[in-house]
């Protein structure tokens, strides 16, 4: 070619129009040391949008509770509707839970979802694949239907770098399941794309890859190929694990680390596996990606976690050979609300969805255009007034109304109002302000329901004084006039 073509050439590209950046509204920017970000609002009124997943065309794809599956496209903004399910029961925390588009979405354009149907009194999990063709999702093809429940779900699905399709579910609530490798609750489950068991599965014959696991909420590889889960304790330890083939994470034996008599009899006997992160109190934890982008550069090598009860993003920065947490800092808290999911565009841009319209609003959500999907890119200038991080510490010698909300409000409410046929209401309750012995052991050891499923779990593992504060924080607030706990009277009843 010659120079002359060259020139042209050159002065032809310069000629060309640029596309337009996308202009969005902008709520905050965000100081790191090495980083100006800002953080936009990608789209708004959405209901409950509870996964997120990039395919390998760099859209983003978004799946909302009640059933509604829509693209956007991440150059214009463009969202495109494609798929309204109607057999989706969408109850508490049921509904469409889990998607994922094929690795190799031009050559094999599969969108597999997860989700809740109900058959007169039956509850089934349903996963699906359906095929992306002319801005339609066509040709639904159930590749298996395990048992479900109002809650205790899961569930997210992930391919990995093994090209094989990775499903976490929930234990449906029956404590039973999990243990039992003839179940599917509780489980990762190991498939090939097209539904089949993979003949290198710890058992040839089920798709079970490992199991012990009480409600995960955020499945996702790594760059090195290692699989991380984030997934809800009880009354205490919500986890982050690192998953291993054919691994037992114990539950319901054990719950967090393995640090009292019994859970270390189990893990000896069982040869379970620990989480590398655990909180108490709990911040239920939901929907986690990995950050490996140079774009920023103060998060590489990092898992973003959300949060629903901490209504925050936690940066949690991995060790150089990516199997263990170094550190923890947290970004939002409260700002935004509820978080669900988050997922991480070909630009290394990032993109969370708020969780402000589900069954469980907080004290000052929703925000006028809840629930919104937000993005968190570099930024060229910095507001007046910018956020930064927080490093996580221990809090230590709460009071009771501090204990309250760390255990307690997110479902009896800031207000003790609770949830209509849900959780009860704690003002003017006489399970409250009637007798001590039976509120004490009420907190001490729970209550299981009539169906046998744990109704209310048990906080023994308070000190003494902190049971007594929180105690005795309910029963003096929001128009409660009733006598202090001591703890006196929580060790007499241990």
């Amino acid at each position: 070619m010659s120079r002359n073509w060259l020139v042209a050439l050159v002065v032809l590209a310069a000629c060309q129009p640029k596309s337009p950046e996308l202009e969005l509204m902008q709520l905050d920017t965000i100081q790191l040391e090495n980083a100006t970000l800002k953080v936009e609002v990608l789209a708004d009124s959405l209901n409950v949008p509870w996964d997120l997943d990039v395919d390998s065309e760099s859209f983003l794809w978004v799946a909302e509770q009640e059933g509604k599956v829509s693209r956007i496209n991440l150059k214009t903004g463009d969202q495109k509707y494609l798929l309204q399910i109607p057999e989706v029961w969408k109850v508490r925390t049921s509904g469409l839970l889990g998607m994922v588009a094929h690795p190799d979405f031009s050559k094999n354009p599969f969108l597999y979802l997860n989700y809740t149907v109900k058959n007169d009194s039956l509850i089934y999990s349903k996963l699906v694949r359906y095929r992306y063709k002319e801005d339609s999702l066509i040709n639904p093809e159930v590749l298996l239907e395990i048992e479900g429940g109002t809650s205790h779900n899961g569930s997210r699905l992930a391919f990995g770098p093994d090209g094989k399709l990775y499903w976490a579910t929930g234990d449906k609530h029956d404590y039973t399941y999990s243990q039992n490798r003839e179940k599917l609750n509780g489980k990762i489950l190991r498939f090939n794309p097209d539904g089949s068991i993979p003949s290198d599965n710890p058992d040839p014959t089920s798709p079970v890859w490992a199991w012990g696991f009480r409600n995960m909420q955020g499945l996702v590889f790594s760059s090195k190929g290692l699989l991380f889960t984030s997934e809800h304790g009880d009354a205490i330890e919500d986890e982050v694990n690192l998953i291993r083939k054919g691994g037992n994470f114990g539950w319901p034996a054990i719950e967090g680390k393995h640090d009292l008599p019994a859970e270390i009899d189990f893990a000896s006997a069982n040869q379970t596996i620990e989480p590398i992160r655990s909180w108490t109190p709990v911040i239920a934890p939901a929907g986690m990606t990995y950050y490996g982008s140079e774009v920023i550069p103060d998060w590489k090598n990092t898992l973003l976690l959300t949060t629903l009860k901490g209504k925050s993003l936690r940066i949690l920065f991995l060790n150089e050979s990516g199997d263990s947490i170094d550190g923890e800092e947290i970004l939002f808290e409260n700002l935004y609300g509820r978080l669900r999911d988050v997922a991480v565009g070909p630009d290394g841009a990032i993109y969370l969805s708020t969780s402000n319209q589900d069954w469980n609003p907080q004290p000052g959500f929703p925000l006028p255009g809840d629930d919104k999907i937000l993005k968190i890119s570099p930024s060229s200038s910095l507001s007046s007034n910018p956020i930064s991080p927080v490093k996580a510490s221990e809090i230590l010698a709460l009071d009771g109304k501090q204990l309250y909300k760390n255990y307690c409000a997110s479902c009896h409410k800031e207000d003790g109002s609770g949830v209509a046929e849900v959780f009860p209401a704690l003002v003017n309750s006489q399970v409250v302000l009637g007798d001590t012995r039976r509120l004490i052991e009420l907190l001490l050891k729970g209550q299981v329901s009539s169906d046998g499923a744990q109704a209310m779990p048990d906080f023994s593992f308070l000190d003494n004084r902190e049971a007594a504060e929180i105690l005795s924080y309910i029963r003096t607030s929001w128009g409660n006039s009733a006598s202090s706990i001591s703890s006196t009277q929580i060790e007499s009843l241990r």
